[in-house]
């Protein structure tokens, strides 16, 4: 059983038969849509993302399953991004590469050089899990994870902040609160107190580039789950139970849908929806040792989807035409109400499509901590013709953590969430999607030389 249909739950059934082989049976549990967070909103009869837009160019599990699946990259349309103090603009992009790296020297002289270098020997550490994973190797834990890429400072860098970590390689404390506030907060929502890794995460999706699926992210689960040919069920799960048959585990799912409760039994189940009692009120029966409670909350976090009229005057240009950006980033004001917002595109773009001049009515994102009232919608916009609100618990709490939660809960039950402790992107989900798969794999066929392996980078070489 796999519980939840988000990108965790079809990555997971989608690679547990890629590894079991077809024979295997899957049943996907989903309460809601499938997809998750991937989620659209409609506007004018075009579906626009209202979350987990933009994918980093080298999400090599999301790369696959575009081509896998035949799907295709979505058309870039370029634009102009800002940050806003909530008075005026601290950095504005140019149409000029060069102009632009000329503002970031002239402002924060060589740190944005050396946050370059320290996001890239990161990706560059983190990139050899595809490496691992493509020989068969897994991890039972997110420490043994973190320290086969990247040894004790990976691991390190779950338990300290990025302003620390930047700071200490030289980056100026103006360049954290102007450049690092912004993009931590239209990412996570959340200020240069987030881990390093999380931290590190988040800057290289903003530094590289970028894509989306044509037609919607979400197109990626229910690809995924139509491949796997795996049995969704429309139901909530409420709790899982432990049996035992023939000296093996045997895990009852209990569950409520439309037509009351069930519950089925399982070899093997791998829960992809968050156990976090603020989110969930799973309860585990007959596990011996009982299955410890969860610690840590949640960041809530709204979306307003408004298709209107910028209020371009709010931002210092009184005439609408000349206002140039179609993403506007925050720092971390006490005052200001919103942590970003961007001119959205539709999940289907056209050759003939064009952006909305900036006098025209568009179709804006705006992410906020709390419900945007009447008067900070009218700050934001001239008049608008719609306004749709999603309220989500999206990313964790990142400085409520204190430890990272297990993989394994029990012998044949597998928790795949709990990575997003470490840093929260639909690759990191896929990354841990694969993982599970083959920690579940390898323990179900006892093959432990597969497993929390030491200096995997050596054994690679010589496999090689």
């Amino acid at each position: 059983a796999v519980v939840g249909a988000g990108l965790g739950g079809s990555a997971a059934a989608y690679f547990l038969q890629q590894h079991f082989g077809p024979q295997v049976q899957l049943d996907v549990y989903e309460a809601a849509g499938v997809g998750g967070r991937l989620a659209t909103v409609t506007v004018n009869k075009q579906q626009y993302e209202s979350r987990g837009a933009s994918i980093h160019a080298l999400s090599l599990h999301m790369q696959d399953f575009v081509k896998i699946l035949g799907l295709k990259h979505r058309r870039e349309v370029a634009g102009k991004s800002a940050i806003f103090t909530g008075e005026h603009f601290v950095l504005e992009e140019t149409d000029w590469y060069l102009l632009n790296l000329f503002r970031l020297w002239w402002h924060y002289g060589i740190s944005f050089l050396r946050l370059q270098m320290w996001v890239e020997e990161v990706m560059e550490k983190f990139m050899r899990i595809y490496k691992y994973q493509a020989h068969g190797y897994a991890f039972s834990s997110l420490e043994e994870l973190l320290h086969s890429l990247g040894g004790d400072a990976f691991v390190n860098m779950t338990q300290r902040s990025v302003a620390e970590s930047l700071l200490e390689v030289g980056v100026t404390q103006r360049f954290v609160d102007d450049v690092i506030a912004a993009v931590l907060r239209s990412s996570y929502g959340q200020s240069v107190l987030v881990p390093a890794f999380a931290g590190a995460m988040s800057l290289a999706g903003a530094q590289g580039s970028t894509w989306a699926v044509e037609g919607g992210n979400k197109l990626v689960c229910s690809g995924l789950l139509k491949l796997t040919k795996a049995n969704v069920i429309p139901a909530r799960v409420t709790g899982i139970s432990l049996h035992s048959s023939e000296g093996r585990a045997l895990y009852q799912v209990h569950y409520e849908s439309s037509e009351g409760q069930g519950s089925a039994f399982y070899d093997m189940v791998i829960v992809t929806t968050p156990l976090h009692p603020s989110r969930s009120n799973f309860t585990f029966e007959n596990f011996e040792p009982p299955i410890a409670d969860f610690p840590g909350a949640f960041q809530p976090s709204v979306t307003s989807v408004v298709h209107g009229y910028l209020n371009s005057s709010y931002f210092g240009f009184p005439d609408p035409k000349l206002f140039p950006f179609t993403s506007i980033l925050t720092t971390d004001t006490p005052d200001l109400f919103f942590n970003a917002m961007d001119n959205i595109c539709p999940v289907n773009i056209s050759a003939a499509f064009r952006r909305k001049q900036p006098q025209e009515a568009a179709v804006w994102r705006v992410l906020s901590q709390q419900p945007l009232d009447k008067h900070q919608l009218k700050t934001l916009f001239r008049s608008y013709y719609s306004v749709q609100v999603t309220e989500w618990q999206t990313y964790p709490r990142y400085d409520a953590a204190k430890s990272l939660p297990p993989i394994v809960l029990h012998e044949n039950l597998f928790y795949l969430s709990g990575v997003e402790w470490v840093a929260s992107s639909m690759e990191m989900i896929a990354v841990a999607a694969k993982n599970v798969a083959l920690l579940a794999y390898n323990r179900w066929h006892q093959d432990l030389e597969k497993i929390d392996q030491k200096d995997l980078m050596h054994k690679v070489k010589t496999e090689l």
